[in-house]
């Protein structure tokens, strides 16, 4: 079985900006649109941000404008640069496919927004 593997979260201060990484090798990869989710301690886990094979991307509303989607098809790769985060956006962030695969989701990388 395949997980998605995520990488760069990280503490960082209230307005500061962080990239995360997610890598997986499954060979339809480039054909499935990918997402990326957060969980917050005591919250279910939500998607918030969303890209089509085609770059299409969509975005929940508390973090447009503030994040942003890409995806390397050639790395099989999906990123989500972040700016101008705040403490609420502290969390796991996971990736999985916009159809979420249960048995895929990886250990997710931990964004901490803090003075």
């Amino acid at each position: 079985q395949v997980q998605f593997v995520e990488s760069g979260g990280g503490l960082v201060q209230p307005g500061g900006s962080l990239r995360l990484s997610c890598t997986a090798s499954r060979r339809d990869f480039n054909a499935k649109p990918m997402a990326w989710y957060r969980q917050a301690p005591g919250k279910q886990r939500e998607q918030v941000a969303i890209i089509t094979s085609g770059g299409i991307t969509n975005y929940v509303d508390s973090v447009k404008d503030r994040f942003t989607i890409s995806r390397d098809n050639a790395k099989k790769a999906v990123y989500l640069q972040m700016y101008s985060l705040k403490p609420e956006d502290t969390a796991v962030y996971y990736c999985n496919y916009r159809e979420p695969v249960f048995a895929f989701w990886g250990q997710g990388t931990q964004v901490s927004v803090s003075v």
